[in-house]
């Protein structure tokens, strides 16, 4: 049941928030939960049963780390718990995620010595890689000693389940809602007033964008090796680069606009990475949730620039490998990780990470970190490496051809019309955030952007769903 799905915005949705109303307010974090569950086994199906055996361990573990300072000799138990909580969780993680990968490479290495290697073949839970930041989220921050464990198994399901941000984020750390959830709300009604604007900005972008640039992408990048020009890898990589912002930044909008709906305040993801003046600006304007959750969980315990120059570069090696799979189990993804974790190395050992000066140079800066972000995402989206390096070829070797016929019935005038809308409003030198001016309840122009999203933008996002096809989230596949 994706957010952009008419079974969610013209039923589960209306139901969940006539429910948070109706209820006492002590029963919030209840129907939340239970909303969150259901709409978790819809498309999860039997996979379920793998989140709740997660939550089961790492709920079990969670006040059994708390820092106790009588406790003289517990500090030493209590770290080999977390140890081997984190490795549950990541156990998980690898056997659903990249046992198939794993056994690909051992029966392609089988295959040059004459043999073969049994290959797994799992369903990948939706969500995964997500709970289960989550979940080491929860369990690292207890054991820290910044959060309190929770008792209430109804708040924990709430926190990690949460439908929201349970299948594509934000990644919450357990320290940025713990202080939310035991609290009852007051004002429920300016909660929905603030949230649904945003949700409503999320779903303009995702349906009337990013959908409507999908089958461009998907016919650039379908175009056989022998048939690939300039043209059709340009359009391919431009497109993909705005419907990945527009898809995932407007599920992002969704969900923050959900969780205000609820009484929950969750991150921000993006600010304008595309402004970005550097590689660095760009990681921190880009997936921030991630970002964060990388720096404090791995990044800070390696050392981060503590250590000098040398083991600095390696612990930002470390965090992009990591970054690249986590994204997927595939040689294209660990690339592209390695590809941003080498600007960011360049950009520290030569001083480039701060923007320069002069309005000349920032300008040239921006073009050149957009171009780079461009050549990175085309190892993001391509299905392999040898269709990622056909891409590349054709977009930095010119030659004369044209678009093909597929791509040139995909790119409609409609599609191409909103191509370079979204590209206008991406490269504008100042604009707004939006999402976070749409929730103000003191400007009234802020007020009259929100009336706007609301009649105009739901009403015809809600025409194309009706009319189209089922289109899920790009990041449900992460």
């Amino acid at each position: 049941m994706s957010f952009a799905s008419p079974l969610f915005l013209w039923f589960f949705m209306p139901a969940v928030l006539v429910a948070v109303l109706a209820a006492p307010r002590s029963w919030r974090n209840g129907v939340v939960a239970v909303a969150s569950l259901l709409f978790y086994a819809t498309g999860a199906g039997g996979t379920t049963l793998l989140l709740l055996a997660c939550m089961v361990v790492n709920y079990l573990a969670g006040p059994a780390l708390e820092p106790d300072e009588w406790d003289v000799n517990g500090h030493a138990r209590k770290r080999k718990l977390l140890v081997g909580v984190v490795a549950f969780d990541l156990a998980v993680l690898a056997v659903w995620k990249y046992a198939g990968f794993a056994t690909e490479q051992l029966d392609t290495i089988a295959g040059w010595l004459g043999g073969d290697f049994p290959v797994v073949h799992l369903a990948l839970p939706i969500g995964i890689s997500f709970y289960t930041f989550h979940h080491i989220s929860y369990v690292v921050d207890i054991y820290r000693g910044e959060r309190a464990a929770l008792r209430n198994p109804v708040s924990f399901i709430t926190y990690i389940a949460m439908f929201p941000q349970l299948v594509a984020g934000p990644i919450v750390r357990w320290r940025e809602i713990a202080d939310q959830l035991p609290q009852e709300r007051t004002h429920r009604l300016d909660d929905i007033a603030s949230g649904f604007p945003r949700f409503a900005f999320g779903l303009t972008k995702k349906v009337v964008v990013a959908d409507s640039l999908a089958p461009v992408v998907q016919a650039c990048y379908a175009t056989p090796a022998d048939q690939m020009t300039a043209a059709v890898a340009w359009l391919g990589a431009l497109a993909y680069t705005l419907q990945l912002y527009f898809d995932f930044s407007g599920y992002s909008d969704m969900a923050i606009g959900l969780g205000r709906m609820l009484g929950f305040r969750l991150p921000e993801n993006f600010a304008r990475p595309y402004s970005s003046v550097t590689v660095t600006e760009f990681w921190r304007r880009w997936h921030m949730s991630l970002s964060r959750w990388f720096r404090d969980y791995v990044y800070i315990p390696l050392g981060g620039n503590r250590g000098g120059v040398v083991k600095t570069y390696r612990n930002l090696a470390i965090v992009f490998v990591l970054t690249g799979f986590w994204h997927g189990a595939n040689w294209t993804f660990l690339v592209w990780g390695v590809f941003h974790g080498a600007l960011l190395v360049v950009e520290r050992a030569f001083g480039w990470s701060s923007a320069p000066a002069g309005a000349v140079a920032r300008v040239a800066r921006r073009a050149l970190t957009m171009l780079l972000v461009v050549v990175g995402w085309v190892f993001f989206r391509a299905p392999d490496m040898g269709t990622a390096f056909t891409v590349l070829s054709h977009m930095f070797v010119p030659d004369l051809g044209g678009l093909t016929d597929v791509v040139d019935s995909a790119l409609t005038n409609q599609r191409a019309l909103i191509l370079l809308v979204a590209a206008a409003a991406l490269l504008l030198p100042a604009q707004p955030v939006l999402g976070p001016y749409l929730e103000s309840v003191r400007s009234r122009t802020a007020t009259a952007l929100r009336v706007g999203f609301m009649t105009a933008g739901v009403t015809y996002s809600s025409i194309l769903l009706a009319a189209g096809t089922f289109s899920p989230f790009l990041y449900y596949q992460f």
